[in-house]
């Protein structure tokens, strides 16, 4: 009974540990060019998210397939406006973690509010985080269980 108690709190101690430490996790490279082609149009960009580490080089190359559109990144206070048939280009580093919105801003139709998408700037911590909890669960399966009992699916 006394292996239980300890190893459900070594478990638990490491989940919560997974769950809630403060985890800088920084790529091994930086500085590298990520360029981008995102279409505007029908009050959506196309990716919607566009994912990169701390350091590299950012293009946008926004194209517009209908009305004129703008892109507007948030945190970084950066802009541009494409014409349809007349792409636009933005380049900045991206030297700040965490997500940034995007957003459009020409006013394009009715639906323009809703017009935004994602910008984010580094690891993703979430799925790291999750993929330790999951083994920590599995773990806790094989650690915990009763050698007579079978496991109940």
């Amino acid at each position: 009974m006394k292996r239980i108690v300890v190893s459900w709190a070594v478990l638990g101690a490491a989940a919560l540990l997974v769950a809630f430490a403060p985890f800088n996790l920084q790529p091994v490279t930086s500085n590298v060019e990520r360029i981008f082609r995102v279409e505007a149009g029908d009050f959506a960009y196309s990716p919607a998210v566009l994912h990169v580490n701390p350091g590299d080089n950012v293009t946008i190359k926004l194209v517009a397939t209908d009305v004129v559109h703008g892109l507007y990144v948030d945190g970084y206070d950066l802009s541009v406006i494409a014409e349809p048939g007349q792409p636009a280009v933005l380049s900045f580093t991206a030297d700040r973690p965490g997500t940034f919105r995007l957003r459009c801003s020409v006013t394009c139709g009715a639906l323009h509010p809703f017009m935004t998408g994602k910008l984010k700037v580094g690891t993703n911590l979430l799925l790291w985080r999750g993929i330790g909890l999951a083994l920590l669960a599995f773990l806790g399966i094989l650690t915990l269980r009763s050698p007579g009992l079978p496991i109940v699916h």
